[in-house]
């Protein structure tokens, strides 16, 4: 094969792969919606490597939070514990002075939901912690979600929304709490916000 041919021929090749790479590339900034995937007590730049949206580093030396670039899913890694939100607008992830992730603050949607997709976004949530073996607490003050008439009154009452709290074991709690939210833009609509906190346990059991 003659000098010319040979470079042809690598110049065709190498404009195959960048052709292959770009739609992969292309097809993933599709496909993919951008996570946060942590787990509590990490390094903060272990979970910046790890995760496909973008977050700022941390301020040496100081206690504070920050928030993804983009809209993300939060993705908790632990391997038994594991869970995954759906897409979040309000998403902060605190950091302490050693530069350890130390909890999550986030509301897992977009736009304030309607009640039959909050009901769908509480169960969810409630059936991965189940799966995994979260378990409930303080039940008789605030009982799980559940999709009944009675949690429907209770939600749409602007006065009382619904709070619940899941532990596992000595590791980790979440609060997850909903109420109604008064939507300017459709004053006519009954929508709700949630708002999910992550951390280490704090209270009492």
């Amino acid at each position: 094969m003659s000098r010319l041919r040979r470079i042809g021929w690598r110049r065709k090749v190498l404009a195959i792969v960048v052709a292959v790479l770009l739609i992969v590339t292309v097809i993933r900034a599709l496909s993919d919606e951008p996570v946060i995937a942590l787990m509590i007590g990490e390094p903060w730049e272990a979970m910046r490597l790890r995760s496909s949206a973008v977050i700022a580093p941390v301020f040496p030396g100081y206690s504070w939070f920050n928030m993804p670039k983009s809209d993300a899913r939060l993705r908790f890694i632990d391997p038994q514990l594991g869970f995954e939100t759906p897409l979040a607008r309000f998403f902060t992830v605190s950091f302490d002075k050693d530069g350890l992730v130390r909890s999550v603050r986030m509301s897992p949607q977009i736009e304030p939901l309607l009640l039959d997709d909050t009901l769908k976004v509480l169960l969810d949530l409630q059936d991965q912690w189940r799966q995994g073996g979260w378990i409930p607490i303080r039940l008789d003050d605030f009982p799980s979600f559940a999709d009944t008439p009675q949690w429907r009154a209770r939600l749409r009452d602007v006065n009382i929304g619904g709070t619940a709290y899941w532990r596992a074991d000595d590791k980790y709690q979440v609060m997850l709490g909903v109420n109604r939210f008064r939507d300017d833009k459709r004053p006519t609509e009954e929508r709700y916000l949630i708002t999910l906190q992550l951390a280490t346990p704090w209270g009492r059991p």
